[in-house]
């Protein structure tokens, strides 16, 4: 099966006031209370340096996170450019509506090269546009600045209108347009609010239309061409040290020719900074690697605008011209990839070049004559190959460094936490004394609180690690405590990691907080400048030996499964089946097509994901399990799955997955998979292997064909009560940052190691049930600030269940 999917939480934003409870926030319990935890801090020692660019952002235009997110046109399609590339579904006219006769034209009468079509429309007729979502979004009071891009030989007039059904949303306004292309506006003021408004133009006589635009006055910071205010201000509460644009799997996909005649007008190209620069109506458009259309409406010059007005540092990916994401494809042609060596040397000079070199001066032409500052760059992106990448990234990475000595170029290890790909990429980037590698990885919330120390055995003397992309499956708190759990790591590492989150959610009237970008905030906004030594005791393990039932399965893959056996450590069969009769020691999902065939039990539905059957006791332990297993059709292997306890908690063997290119083991704890190991390699069709598995206790041996593929020890423990104590040198506070993800209070003693402390802290509280989800209407996981009155330089605390808890605590 595919990689796991990805977690994208749309851009979606508006501060969220902190309130002040003192009675949300659980009193600390007595001094002399039995405690389940202990903190030590050594204010003495020295711990690791914070940099300001700890924590950032990342953005990539999934989810229409750009175009109907924090892009702030409200016209979707507006130069016609929807085509079949973009998306199956699309035409030229996706979004609009035709009153008469319109048609889209491609010819030699366009508005420019690179903006292919523009609309014909006949005398009398009219074009509707829809938006996005259920419509265009107006507020009564406010003003909104319409234009279209316009040609009438004979002249014409424009009757431009703002309504919804039921009427008017604004003073219809009438442009006259005579002549050859021109650009023409007008402005609207909302006389009430809609969320389903429609954009409509007519026109007495025929005209040709392109680029047509309606943008609220009131964008981020009253930048022309600009960002939607909310999404903006959400982003820039965070107080992000860098913003990450602009992706992703969108820089280092698809053809990395340019938009020309000579490469056949490439739609489905690599995201190229040179396409989105320069006046709107001259950037081309492009198919999103999401399966949408991106304007680039929003492109270089707007992310490093939005990154000096947030006080960011811009930091942007290049494609290393080796495609990833599935894609999976290394360009040979020499003369291409100096093309894009010499395209990014060009980007550099455009950020940072005077205003009098050849790209200066086009930044300085789009109103800033000043550089951007830009000091960091990212060449590629999760590439899956990791030879063929590090020979470009070395080309990229000498041919920069050759004329802008002072920039750091940053490398990547792969799409994943651990594996093949992953080890060889450190292993090249380390031997070719890399400044910095980008990991990127997306876990279960349990593997996250199992890895908090992931960093602290790296080598210092090594490359850095930037921490691009990285997120827990899901977005209910579970999530969101998992993640802060592994921040608390990070922060320790802070002198060897960066990073970064992904956290907002909108639609075209709203937008709301995550309760990741709640945790996200805390943490950014209270970084501090030092991490002040400290230790805590950690939770009892009690975890026991693997138990559980079995399981078979298949992924988009029709499979037969023959011969099923399970026979306990001292040789008893605990369950044998061979499918001569019926199915009726199976329990199925509901998922998939199962039927017993010629003595085999199959699946044929090879469209059909996680088709799980189970079979067996949740009590097993320390058994043998044997399976017959084939491959008959599809787009992988098959799934073996032991330790079954629930439909959400249990390991497989994955054998062919990620499209028939490798084989791991995974582990799902409620409902959130990571990956344990994994191994490349594919699996034959028609071709029966033999499975076996051998679990004891925690210890499991997988054997292929009576050979042993490998084995792991899961005893790594899911640690819930995490913390890490840094210091503001503003301030002189001591920040304890504690999480407890667990569903029961942590009554926890403080010893702050002698520090000369005020009676009284500042507390931050994020609490709420595990499964809590955000929405538009409710918004559970909120922060809570509250005053602690009982800090000495001992003291007792109790962090609420499920909980993250941040005390500044004043040094005297």
């Amino acid at each position: 099966m595919p990689r796991t999917a990805r977690t994208r939480w749309r851009l979606g934003l508006t501060t969220t006031a902190l309130l002040t409870a003192a009675a949300l926030v659980p009193a600390p319990a007595h001094a002399e209370d039995v405690t389940d935890y202990a903190i030590t801090v050594d204010p003495s020692a020295q711990g690791a340096k914070i940099d300001d660019t700890m924590y950032g952002v990342f953005f990539e235009d999934i989810n229409r996170a750009a175009d109907g997110g924090l892009y702030a046109e409200l016209v979707q399609n507006r130069s016609f450019e929807y085509s079949t590339a973009d998306n199956g579904s699309y035409t030229p006219l996706t979004s609009w509506t035709v009153g008469g006769t319109a048609q889209v034209v491609n010819d030699s009468g366009r508005l420019n090269e690179r903006n292919r079509n523009y609309l014909s429309l006949g005398a009398g007729s009219s074009v509707t546009n829809a938006g996005y979502n259920t419509g265009i979004r107006v507020e009564q009071g406010k003003k909104y600045d319409f234009s279209v891009w316009a040609r009438a030989e004979s002249g014409s007039t424009l009757t431009v209108s703002l309504k919804d059904a039921a009427g008017g949303l604004a003073t219809a306004r009438q442009v006259a347009v005579r002549g050859g292309w021109a650009k023409y506006k007008a402005t609207f003021t909302a006389t009430r609010t809609s969320n389903r408004g429609r954009l409509a133009v007519a026109s007495t006589n025929a005209a040709a239309l392109d680029e047509i635009s309606l943008f609220p006055r009131d964008t981020y910071k009253n930048q022309p061409n600009g960002l939607r205010k909310d999404l903006a201000e959400k982003i820039a509460a965070l107080k992000p040290g860098f913003v990450r644009f602009p992706g992703g799997c969108l820089v280092n996909t698809g053809s990395m020719e340019d938009y020309s005649e000579a490469s056949g007008w490439q739609r489905k190209r690599s995201y190229q900074w040179k396409d989105t620069i320069g006046p709107v109506e001259q950037r081309a458009t492009n198919a999103n690697f999401w399966g949408y259309n991106q304007s680039y409406g929003l492109g270089y010059y707007e992310y490093f605008r939005f990154s000096e007005d947030i006080g960011a540092m811009p930091l942007p990916v290049v494609p290393a011209l080796v495609t990833g994401c599935g894609q999976n494809k290394a360009t040979d042609d020499d003369a291409l990839l100096k093309r894009h060596i010499q395209d990014t040397l060009d980007l550099i000079e455009f950020a940072n070049g005077p205003a009098t070199s050849t790209w200066g001066k086009v930044r300085a032409r789009m109103g800033h004559p000043k550089p951007f500052h830009l000091t960091h760059i990212g060449v590629g992106n999760e590439e899956n190959l990791p030879r063929e990448f590090f020979a470009r990234f070395e080309q990229f990475r000498a041919a920069i460094k050759a004329k802008y000595p002072d920039i750091t170029v940053i490398s990547n290890s792969g799409p994943d936490d651990a594996g093949t790909t992953f080890d060889t990429a450190w292993q090249l980037n380390r031997e070719g004394k890399v400044d910095m590698v980008d990991e990127h990885y997306y876990n279960s919330p349990n593997w996250f609180l199992q890895n908090n120390d992931r960093y602290d055995s790296y080598d210092r003397k090594g490359p850095k690690v930037f921490l691009g992309e990285y997120a827990s499956q899901g977005n209910a708190w579970k999530n969101g405590l998992a993640e802060a759990a592994y921040m608390t790591g990070l922060e320790r590492n802070a002198d060897y990691v960066q990073w970064r989150p992904d956290m907002i959610w909108f639609n075209n009237r709203a937008s709301w907080n995550s309760a990741n970008y709640e945790v996200q905030k805390l943490f950014m906004t209270n970084v501090g400048d030092r991490v002040v030594p400290s230790k805590a005791t950690t939770t009892p393990n009690v975890s026991g030996p693997i138990t559980g039932a079995v399981g078979l399965s298949t992924w988009a893959t029709s499979a037969a499964y023959d011969d099923v056996k399970v026979t306990s450590a001292d040789g008893s069969t605990l369950l044998s089946d061979d499918f001569s009769g019926d199915a009726s020691k199976w329990t199925t999902s509901g998922r998939g097509s199962w039927s017993i065939q010629d003595g085999q039990y199959v699946q044929t539905d090879t469209a059909a994901e996680n088709t799980m059957v189970t079979a067996g006791d949740p009590a097993w332990k320390d058994y043998d399990l044997h399976v017959k297993a084939t491959k008959k059709s599809g787009k992988e292997g098959f799934l073996v799955a032991f330790g079954v306890k629930d439909t959400g908690n249990y390991y497989w063997w994955n054998l062919g997955g990620w499209n028939n290119t490798q084989s791991a083991i995974e582990q799902a704890v409620d409902g959130g998979k990571g990956t344990l190991m994994t191994k490349a390699g594919s699996i034959e069709t028609g071709r029966a292997y033999d499975i076996d598995i051998k679990v004891r206790g925690r210890q499991v041996t997988l054997f292929l064909d009576g050979k042993e593929w490998g084995s792991f020890k899961d005893d790594k423990p899911a640690e819930p009560f995490r913390q890490v104590v840094t210091k503001d040198a503003k301030t002189g506070d001591l920040i304890v940052k504690v999480v407890n993800a667990q569903s029961a209070e942590a009554r926890t003693s403080v010893d702050l190691g002698g520090a000369k402390v005020a009676s009284t802290a500042r507390v931050t509280t994020l609490a709420a049930d595990q499964d809590a989800v955000n929405t538009e209407t409710d918004t559970p996981v909120t922060p809570v600030t509250s005053t602690f009155r009982g800090v000495a330089g001992k003291f007792t605390y109790t962090f609420p269940a499920n909980s993250v808890t941040f005390l500044r605590i004043k040094q005297r």
